[in-house]
């Protein structure tokens, strides 16, 4: 009752939200009900305008309660919790009196959806004022007549736009598309839409139905009925290009639109959507990215440490050793999200470098009018450079991205620490080398931490953050917030081969290789994994991170861990033909002078002494054979070396830094629907005809005498 109050203002009703006990407001079914409620009780009264306002700082309504979308098991509860829903918030839009959403902060999914079935809204210009459905992005699409609504007052292209990609807007977009009937700014807002309520009532206090008028010949002829369907059409084949069709949503969203938009039976229209909603909602490919908001969600949450009584360090002020392809992409990311920073190398050139690399992403976002020319200058600003140490005196964190030599990384961060200050927190970007070795050279190791950003920096969404035996609380949780603000997945682990990702990345890039070296084409290869979910190949992914870094890396994981890593000797063979991949434009595909793929080399074949390959793949087979993989070394890496804690940890790994198919829900969610009988029995069946590196693992096996689950 406290969370929704209804107060009066002369003849202007106000509807405060203020979810009690939640930093959010969300949309659950007792707060539907208690909105329907109060409702009837305005259209019962002689006001004669109602505005609708959160008392949540930067949030209007985050959406619908996404707790109770994950408990629905059927088709059919699933369509009647949609149609409940749609039922409440028609009602705002069947009063007799004229009703004003006033939007400050995220306005999102339900929230959308409710303001589009106010008469008015009006949106704030601050920074938070978001407005979006991003349904799509949790396997469900807009329910509470997002699908039905939105087309009508912002037209079918921008309103598609929004709702097949789960888009979020802010207020000037949203005012300028006519979605928001006014800007306002934020401190403004309680008092501007009172006398907004106040004008409407003298005007004759009308209701009204804004419909999109489309602007000029071209805008007028796609939202026309001849026009339409070409809109449609084109949208579902980006679509099915997008998604290769596993995502099931924003397909059936599109539907939605096809079907309702010009209808005028809104209830009929209102029915299409919830059955649609039905038809998605139960789906394990919305139970999957619902966990996987769930997994992001929590890492808001977390600070990389148990002990909760631990802060993290105040930072301002970034180094980065090493200006190369990682070091600025580092520099870039640090000074885009408002830190200074330093870089340091060993002579100008490479600074040089540096700054190009880090100039050339924010020159796209300029192209793209993205950022401003003075953005552009105040973020280039941010970064300095140089070939000794000045500045690092008052620098707060140190990351270290040179060259993958332990001996150099000892000498380097030993030498460094002598310039900075006693409390710098030192980190090492390294993707392969032990960070409880390298701590040994350090005075002080308890300020070390490994810090594994993915390439390239500006994109990949995941860090490994690396605790060493001597790391301090203190040190991992000052580096796990840095990750989160850069805008990052920062995930903590032990130290060990490979840490995580790489750990079991490489068995599935080794098996594409060995599938090359029995005969099969390196187009059905990559081909096989594209239709399983993955974002590119195997083969297209070695060209990507460099062929002579797979190698050196396939080497390590050998020495490291036996037969079960033993490389395909065409791995070794490849990087001896001069093929570097994407870097010097020659892998197992070409590239064009900007690095974009074109075809695959035909004279790699011939280059690594095989024939033309003829042999038909069994797709599955080939799948089974790089995914088991995975799954066997992760079974060891979670369960036997407890290099993470959580079997959540290796699925957000594993799907924020190699792409895994979200809709399966990671590694081990994956591993689950099969089961770990079936895939010990495939396991030992790959064994005996490929080869030892095969064998099930101890942990692997063990689960499957008891039928257990990752998950259990």
């Amino acid at each position: 009752m406290e969370s929704l109050k209804l107060k009066r203002d002369g003849e202007v009703g106000i509807l405060e939200f203020d979810l009690q006990g939640e930093k959010v407001n969300k949309l659950s079914s007792s707060m539907l009900t208690r909105i329907s409620e109060i409702l009837v009780e305005v259209q019962k009264s002689d006001l004669k305008a109602l505005v609708f306002i959160s008392k949540k700082p930067k949030i209007f309504i985050a959406g619908a309660d996404i707790e109770e979308i994950k408990g629905l098991k059927t088709a059919e509860a699933s369509r009647d919790a949609a149609a409940a829903g749609q039922k409440i918030i028609n009602q705002f839009e069947d009063l007799k009196i004229p009703v004003i959403a006033a939007i400050n902060g995220a306005c999102m999914g339900g929230g959308c959806e409710l303001a589009l079935a106010c008469d008015y809204r009006l949106i704030t210009d601050d920074p938070s004022s978001k407005i979006g459905l991003p349904e799509t992005k949790l396997g469900i699409l807009p329910g509470f007549g997002g699908c039905v609504r939105l087309p009508r007052v912002i037209g079918i292209q921008a309103a598609l736009d929004i709702i097949l990609a789960g888009k979020a807007i802010d207020g000037k977009k949203a005012f300028k598309l006519g979605l928001a009937d006014e800007l306002v700014p934020a401190s403004l807002l309680e008092s501007y839409v009172l006398k907004y309520a106040q004008e409407i009532i003298k005007s004759g206090a009308k209701k009204r139905k804004k419909y999109f008028k489309p602007k000029g010949m071209a805008a007028g002829f796609l939202e026309s009925f001849a026009g339409r369907p070409i809109v449609f059409s084109q949208a579902k084949k980006m679509l099915l290009k997008q998604t290769g069709g596993h995502y099931p949503s924003p397909v059936k969203a599109l539907e939605v639109v096809e079907k309702t938009y010009g209808m005028s039976n809104r209830d009929k229209a209102l029915q299409i959507e919830a059955e649609a909603f039905g038809q998605v909602a139960a789906t394990s490919v919305s139970k999957n990215l619902i966990n996987l908001f769930y997994m992001m969600e929590g890492v808001k949450k977390q600070t990389g440490v148990s002990n909760a009584s631990v802060k993290s360090l105040p930072i301002s002020k970034i180094a980065v050793l090493g200006a190369g392809t990682m070091g600025g992409g580092i520099a870039q990311l640090g000074a885009d999200k408002g830190y200074s920073v330093r870089m340091k190398d060993i002579n100008n050139q490479a600074i040089s470098l540096g700054y190009q690399q880090a100039a050339k992403i924010w020159k796209k976002d300029l192209e793209r009018r993205k950022m401003t020319t003075f953005d552009f200058e105040t973020k280039m600003g941010r970064i300095s450079g140089g070939v000794n140490y000045d500045g690092f005196k008052n620098t707060d964190v140190v990351i270290e991205a040179i060259v993958e030599d332990m001996e150099i990384k000892k000498k380097v961060l030993a030498e460094t620490y002598k310039h900075c200050k006693e409390d710098v927190i030192l980190a090492t970007n390294t993707s392969s080398l032990s960070v409880n070795e390298m701590a040994k050279g350090l005075e002080k190791p308890e300020n070390f931490v490994g810090m594994h950003f993915f390439n390239p920096v500006h994109k990949m969404p995941l860090v490994e953050v690396v605790r060493g035996e001597k790391s301090s609380d203190v040190a991992v949780a000052t580096i796990f917030d840095l990750c989160k603000k850069m805008g990052k997945t920062p995930v903590v682990m032990k130290d060990g081969p490979g840490f995580l990702v790489n750990r079991l990345l490489l068995p599935y890039l080794n098996e594409a290789v060995y599938l090359l070296e029995e005969g099969y084409s390196v187009e059905s290869i990559d081909k096989a994994f594209l239709k399983f979910g993955m974002p590119m190949g195997p083969l297209h992914l070695i060209d990507e991170i460099g062929i002579d870094v797979a190698v050196k890396v396939a080497k390590i994981f050998n020495k490291a861990f036996g037969e079960r890593a033993q490389p395909s000797k065409i791995m070794i063979k490849v990087s001896e033909t001069g093929r570097l991949g994407k870097k010097n434009k020659k892998g197992f595909y070409t590239y064009n002078e900007k690095g974009y793929k074109l075809e695959v080399d035909q004279k790699v074949y011939a280059d690594l002494g095989l024939p033309s390959p003829t042999q038909k793949l069994d797709e599955k087979i080939a799948v089974d054979r790089g995914v088991y993989a995975m799954i066997n070394e992760a079974a060891l890496a979670f369960l036997e070396d407890r290099i993470v804690e959580k079997p959540e940890d290796v699925d957000l790994c594993m799907i924020m830094g190699t792409g895994f198919p979200p809709f399966r829900g990671g590694l081990l969610r994956y591993a689950d629907s099969i089961g770990s009988v079936s895939i010990v029995d495939s396991l030992e069946e790959f064994a005996v005809k490929f080869g030892p590196r095969f064998k099930p693992s101890h942990p692997l096996k063990a689960m499957a005498k008891t039928e257990r689950k990752f998950y259990s």
